[in-house]
């Protein structure tokens, strides 16, 4: 009999997630998609690729998870998978430059089921359930979070020895490990279930690999796609796919998962947190545990000054934030005070386009929003936020000071203060 696959090197990324979906048990906001998916198990007939995509950090793999524990709870007796063409409906070929802009998540395509769980807000986290939920104590649960299960793999961007990091991209070598695992029958007799997080990673070579599984996919085999730019795939492999398009999280949703995950931090904190991560609980928790709330009260001080600057406070600021160092070793400060910048920025001019009233997280930030927002034309500060977004950029990838970095980008702004 043909050897399993060889377990995938050690779980190592620069970008945890927060919690790891692998090991959460618990997801809200999107309960109508789970009984979406639910009845079509139910029913026998699920089609054979699913694409679940959204904006970073509101919950597409803990969903992909829960659906694949679901799966793999069945016993398989009487299923069917629904032809590509007949579950999935129309499929359109999306938006290749799907991503962030400057007014936030351009449009993806949806779902019937993505529009209806905006109806349902009130999830009662406090229970236990929802129609994918499995008991974290069973072994199927813990099976798959140790990745585990002889019927269930994961696909990420593998790990490089020689840089002791991920990949910056999933390669076909990757995908040849799908193609080697659905060669083998299944252990259990029941579906084989195939993740692929971040599916947008997928160079073109790995992309035609999985393309290939998708064209003449193996019976009882459901592989579930997350992206969070699906426009970046090919529209050959997201017109083979279910689509499922989350939404972002409810503001009150990601406060109460704040509360859970972070039960010290105080209310107004967290009130905080969610308007700025707009939706998403992964870049809330992001945000507080790199001080988030203390690195944007000191941004607003910083531009409480504006158009006059406060050299050596600014000086002092910057050279801290640009050495400060996070447990992992990485410069989570910096990369959080650059994120919120940019957010600020992207708030100005929004409030400038649609003319609406300045609205401030801290004491006297709207005013200072005012007072700069009543500066420069929209143009100018459009221009700004594109230059100091390509700025923030660079740093990253082609290692700039980062000190430097972030006074220059207070320079721009103070130029049309």
């Amino acid at each position: 009999m043909a050897k399993r696959p060889k377990k995938e090197v050690p779980d190592v990324d620069d970008t945890p997630l927060y919690p790891d979906p692998r090991n959460n048990p618990d997801l809200i906001g999107f309960e109508a998609i789970e009984r979406q998916i639910a009845d079509t198990v139910e029913a026998g007939r699920i089609h054979h690729a699913w694409l679940i995509s959204g904006p970073k950090g509101i919950g597409k793999a803990t969903l992909a998870y829960r659906f694949a524990r679901h799966l793999l709870a069945q016993t398989g007796a009487g299923m069917e998978m629904a032809g590509a063409q007949g579950a999935s409906g129309a499929a359109g070929a999306g938006d290749p430059n799907e991503g962030m802009s400057l007014f936030g998540e351009l449009p993806t395509e949806t779902t019937e089921a993505a529009n209806v769980a905006e109806a349902e807000p009130d999830s009662g986290f406090e229970k236990a359930g929802g129609d994918l939920w499995l008991d974290p104590a069973t072994t199927l649960f813990r099976r798959i979070a140790a990745n585990g299960h002889a019927d269930f793999m994961t696909v990420e961007r593998g790990y490089d020895e020689k840089t002791k990091k991920r990949r910056t991209a999933i390669i076909i070598d990757d995908i040849r490990r799908v193609s080697d695992f659905l060669s083998l029958t299944a252990a259990e007799g029941g579906w084989r279930v195939v993740i692929v997080d971040g599916a947008e990673d997928m160079n073109r070579n790995a992309a035609n690999a999985l393309l290939k599984t998708l064209e003449e996919p193996p019976k009882k085999v459901i592989l579930l796609l997350i992206s969070h730019a699906p426009g970046r795939l090919l529209p050959t492999i997201r017109s083979r796919c279910r689509k499922l398009a989350l939404n972002p999280l409810d503001d009150a949703h990601v406060v109460e998962l704040i509360g859970r995950y972070r039960p010290d931090i105080s209310n107004s904190d967290a009130q905080l947190l969610g308007t700025i991560a707009e939706g998403s609980i992964g870049r809330a928790l992001q945000l507080a545990d790199a001080g988030g709330v203390a690195l944007y009260g000191e941004l607003v001080n910083l531009l409480s000054g504006l158009p006059d600057l406060d050299g050596p406070r600014l000086h002092t600021a910057t050279e801290l934030i640009a050495r400060t160092r996070g447990e992992s070793g990485g410069f989570e400060a910096f990369d959080v005070f650059t994120d919120l910048l940019g957010w600020w920025i992207t708030q100005l001019v929004r409030m400038r386009a649609v003319g609406s009233p300045p609205q401030g997280l801290v004491s006297g930030e709207a005013e200072i929003m005012a007072r700069l927002g009543a500066t420069g034309s929209l143009d100018q500060w459009v221009e700004v936020w594109e230059k100091i977004t390509h700025l923030f950029s660079r740093a990253g990838a082609v290692n700039l000071d980062r000190k430097q970095v972030l006074l220059n980008a207070f320079f721009a702004i103070s130029k049309i203060a």
